[in-house]
């Protein structure tokens, strides 16, 4: 597979900007099978999915690439592997053939990037440079097999209240870090507003990114957050993320692919998806103001 990755996929398109580089993630509608996302984004105009792998082993691998394609959409991204950080030899062997497998199915789809989300502390530990160091020995492992696969892996850093139990990833730089041991098409970096947008170092780490960036993911900080701090996310405009300087310093690294939204928000997901999705292209039509 030779296709270039984190690019828009219309020939001579050039970077452009406005509503044509609109994804849904599918987290966004949390509700909707791959079949429905892919209906719904056929319906509001968006030409772009980022797949959840639980949602595609529910449909069924075969039956999800037909899906896509038949609606003539792009793949944006696959979520996600990672979870690197298991001490138990048993419970690490399981964790990298399922990011073997999750590399795959990104291959299957020709997504542009599987995003990989690195794990937190293991249960009981508070070995923080150890849980980072088991992330960069699986990186080692996987590295080649996507590599060789055609899958470009993605580092996404989490918020660092994620730090224990989801993410010991939590700076856009160190995910760098990490990803800089490897060819850039085969690992780049995540950069999702909601994580990364408190960090007074981003500008500058953006800017380092560069070529690096193999998906820009936007959502918005709201607060109070909820007990479950996970779903502490709203639609852009809705909390306190400046998005416009982000975008800008994103397409100034010299990223030109798709931007997806990723809300994990009961009340969004409560609503029903084509409401969400008319949501979302008003709102990101204000931080990518289409062209004249």
């Amino acid at each position: 597979m030779t296709r270039p990755r984190g690019t828009r996929p219309s020939p001579g398109a050039g970077p452009g900007t406005g509503l044509d580089r609109l994804a849904l993630n599918q987290a966004t509608t949390e509700r909707w099978t791959v079949a429905e996302a892919v209906d719904g984004c056929v319906r509001a105009g968006i030409g772009a999915i980022g797949l959840w792998r639980r949602q595609v082993a529910e449909a069924g691998l075969p039956e999800s690439v037909a899906a896509v394609r038949r609606a003539g959409l792009h793949i944006s991204s696959l979520c996600r592997g990672g979870f690197f950080t298991v001490t138990d030899p048993a419970l690490r062997a399981e964790s990298l053939a399922d990011n073997r497998r999750a590399i795959d199915e990104a291959a299957a789809l020709e997504a542009d990037v599987l995003v990989l989300v690195c794990g937190g502390l293991p249960p009981g530990s508070r070995d923080l440079a150890g849980a980072r160091r088991a992330v960069a020995d699986a990186l080692d492992e996987l590295a080649p097999y996507a590599q060789q696969s055609g899958v470009r892996l993605g580092i996404e850093p989490l918020h660092p209240m994620f730090c224990a139990d989801r993410c010991v990833v939590s700076t856009l730089g160190q995910a760098l870090d990490l990803a800089r041991r490897y060819p850039t098409e085969a690992v780049g970096v995540v950069v999702d507003t909601y994580h990364v947008w408190w960090d007074p170092d981003l500008d500058a780490r953006i800017a380092e990114a560069g070529d690096r960036i193999a998906s820009f993911q936007v959502c918005d900080w709201v607060v109070p957050l909820p007990a479950d701090m996970l779903l502490g996310r709203g639609h852009v405009g809705d909390g306190y993320i400046d998005f416009a300087p982000i975008a800008a310093a994103v397409d100034a690294a010299g990223y030109t692919g798709w931007v997806e939204v990723e809300i994990f928000n009961e009340r969004v997901w409560d609503a029903p998806g084509d409401e969400t999705l008319r949501t979302m292209r008003e709102r990101f039509a204000a931080v990518y103001p289409v062209s004249s």
